[in-house]
C-alpha cells in the first residue's frame, strides 16, 4: 500500500492496492489472500476485483483464484519506453542470443530498481531472477550498474546513500565500492557483474543512447561464471548496444558509424 494511512484511499488507490498485490512470487491469489495483501476489507475487495475481472484487468479461474489479465498487458505494452525500444532492440538481442544461447536482456532505470523490458534465454542457459517486467536493485546487476553510472547525479547519491542489499558474498554493499565501480564503468563503457546475484552469473553489460545521447536503456548477456571469459563477450554486447543506439538516432552512435564506414575506404 503506498497511500496515505492517515486518511482514508481514494478508489484509485484502492484498485492501485489490490493490483500491486500480485508479485512475481505470488502471480495467483485468493480473494482472501487479495484482501489480506492489499490491506482492504474483504468486501471492497471483493467489489473491486470482480470488477477488474469484468474488465479485463484480472482473470478468475475454475478455482476461484485471480490472476493479472490480459488486458493489462495490453495496457502495459503502451509505456514509452517499449514500443520503440524493444523494436529497435530486438534483432541485435537475437543476434547475440545466437552467439551465446545464454540470457540476455534489455532493460530500463526506474529508480532505485530496474525494471526488465525483454529477456531471451535458452534451454540451457544459467538461471537468473529476472523476467520481462521484472525488478531488480541497480547496485547489484551489470544493467543497473551501466544505467546508474549514466544517470543524473541526485539519482546516484540518492542509491549511494540508501543500504546496500547483499545477495551474495559478491555483491556490492558499499557506497564507497559502489562509487569506484560506477566510475569505472563511465570510464570503460561497459559493466561487468560478477556473481552479485546468482553465485554462478556473471553479467557483461553496455549502455543504449536515445536521440539526445542520453542512456535510455542497457543491455547484458549473463552467463555462467564456469568456464567464462567475460571481457571476451564486452565487444559483442558494446556492438550491439551501439546498433540499437544507431536505429534509435543516437548522434554518438551515427558518428561512431561514419567513422568505421571512412576507416575502410
Amino acid at each position: 500500500m503506498r497511500h496515505n494511512a492517515r486518511q482514508p484511499p481514494s478508489v484509485v488507490e484502492r484498485v492501485l492496492d489490490v493490483l500491486g498485490a500480485f508479485t512475481a512470487e505470488r502471480p495467483e491469489l485468493t480473494l482472501s489472500e487479495l484482501s489480506r495483501r492489499a490491506g482492504l476489507p474483504l468486501s471492497t475487495t471483493h467489489r473491486i476485483a470482480g470488477e477488474l475481472v469484468r474488465r479485463g484487468a484480472l482473470a478468475r479461474d475454475e478455482h476461484g483464484r485471480f490472476r493479472v489479465g490480459l488486458w493489462l498487458w495490453e495496457v502495459a505494452s503502451l509505456a514509452p519506453h517499449d514500443a520503440e525500444l524493444r523494436e529497435s532492440a530486438m534483432p541485435f538481442l537475437e543476434d547475440l542470443y545466437e552467439a551465446t544461447h545464454q540470457n540476455v536482456q534489455l532493460a530500463v532505470l526506474d529508480a532505485p530498481e530496474v525494471v526488465y523490458v525483454e529477456r531471451i534465454s535458452g534451454r540451457g542457459a544459467v538461471g537468473i531472477r529476472s523476467r520481462p517486467g521484472g525488478r531488480l536493485p541497480v547496485h547489484a546487476t551489470g544493467v543497473g550498474l551501466v544505467l546508474l553510472a549514466h544517470a543524473p547525479a541526485e539519482v546516484q547519491e540518492e542509491a549511494l546513500a540508501a543500504p546496500l542489499k547483499r545477495y551474495s558474498a559478491h555483491t556490492i554493499a558499499s557506497a564507497d565500492r559502489l562509487r569506484r565501480v560506477l566510475a569505472d564503468v563511465r570510464r570503460d563503457g561497459y559493466a561487468i557483474s560478477d556473481r552479485q546475484i546468482e553465485p554462478d552469473a556473471v553479467s557483461v553489460a553496455a549502455p543504449v543512447y536515445g536521440r539526445d545521447d542520453a542512456v535510455l536503456a542497457a543491455i547484458s548477456v549473463v552467463v555462467p561464471v564456469e568456464g567464462a571469459e567475460p571481457r571476451t563477450l564486452v565487444p559483442a554486447v558494446v556492438a550491439a548496444a551501439r546498433g540499437i543506439s544507431r536505429v534509435l538516432g543516437a548522434p554518438r552512435a551515427l558518428r561512431v558509424s561514419g567513422d568505421a564506414r571512412r576507416e575502410t575506404h
